[in-house]
């Protein structure tokens, strides 16, 4: 990087002078810091914020001489001028209950990515809720990332208004506008019935709410194998995203004997396995008389007896793909809506 000229061609020394706070060396500007450091003012400015867009060995160096004249970086001063508040608002559209609590893989690893991905970039993350009112916090933001739209888009439709760049998780909604990321519903309910036809099954039960979007997708994508194949869909089960609504719709469809089932795709791993309690308690094995397939591959999936066969989607990578939108976003760019893979864990049932 070629070195600033001379102290007596600088004339924008006072544009930084509120990035400075006084040390034992005087009131220094960060102009000071660059010329002394023979670099650009936005050199030092990322190397102070740890920004990987410097190289490490002139981050050092940069943040070494800066400690040894006494130079503080002010970050409130630089965003009151930048009339940015460098902070990103994350809204939790959740109801945490005790059978869904926030401490599960969502939202906490869509957060690490957004964490991980924010910090990075210089920025803060002020975490909020749906159901705290999060207008003030939003407002208060660069941007905001929406983490689940609930069973309609009212959160969305809320945040809207706000003029804030705004990004969600999920899938798109008819007539919504911001950015989505999320993952591929339509693909999952395509493998975990692609599956369920491989291993011979035919008489086949949908456990999930599908007022979420997302469900609907995984519904339409499980439907439209199911149909090119010759198998059928018996029964469609409204329930919520926990064990005890597994239990409870199992237990229903057992005591309806109208009909027989013989394989299982619910929309989230604790709907499965609630379903398999309801099929243990009925003296039918999993495999055996019925095959189970659940959504979004926990932690809980793997370590099950028998291990439960789930469609995995990448929360993390998720949350980084959410941070770097609302950027570009805030940045003036026009990112495009991202859908994300899934793919299918084969385990024991």
């Amino acid at each position: 990087m070629s070195p600033r000229p001379a102290k007596s061609s600088r004339p924008a020394a006072s544009s930084v002078m509120a990035d400075a706070v006084p040390g034992d060396a005087g009131r220094l500007t960060m102009a000071d810091l660059a010329e002394r450091a023979q670099v650009s003012i936005i050199t030092v400015s990322r190397a102070l914020r740890d920004s990987p867009s410097v190289r490490e060995d002139t981050r050092r160096r940069i943040q070494d001489l800066a400690r040894e004249m006494g130079y503080r970086f002010n970050a409130t001063a630089r965003n009151l001028r930048l009339q940015r508040s460098h902070t990103i608002a994350v809204v939790v559209d959740m109801k945490p209950t005790p059978e869904r609590p926030m401490s599960g893989p969502f939202p906490l690893d869509l957060l690490g990515g957004i964490c991980q991905e924010l910090t990075t970039a210089g920025y803060n993350v002020l975490l909020t809720t749906g159901q705290s009112q999060p207008a003030a916090a939003v407002q208060a933001a660069d941007g905001a990332i929406l983490l689940g739209q609930g069973a309609d888009d009212t959160a969305v439709r809320q945040l809207l208004p706000m003029g804030v760049p705004l990004v969600v998780w999920g899938a798109p909604q008819p007539g919504v506008d911001p950015v989505f990321v999320g993952s591929d519903n339509h693909q999952g309910g395509a493998l975990a019935a692609a599956r369920l036809i491989e291993t011979g099954r035919r008489r086949l039960v949908f456990l999930g709410d599908t007022r979420h979007r997302e469900n609907a997708e995984r519904l339409h994508g499980f439907a439209e194998t199911l149909a090119s194949a010759g198998a059928v869909l018996v029964a469609l089960v409204p329930c919520d995203f926990t064990f005890n609504a597994g239990v409870a719709a199992v237990r229903g469809l057992l005591a309806d004997t109208s009909g027989g089932f013989d394989g299982i795709f619910a929309c989230s791993d604790a709907i499965a396995l609630g379903a398999m309690r309801a099929l243990t308690e009925a003296k039918l094995t999993v495999p055996d008389d019925v095959s189970v397939i659940g959504y979004d591959d926990t932690p809980m999936a793997a370590f099950h007896t028998p291990a439960l066969t789930s469609v995995h989607q990448n929360w993390t990578e998720g949350g980084v793909r959410l941070a770097q939108s609302v950027l570009a976003l805030i940045n003036g760019e026009h990112p495009d809506s991202l859908i994300l893979p899934t793919r299918l864990v084969v385990r024991a049932t």
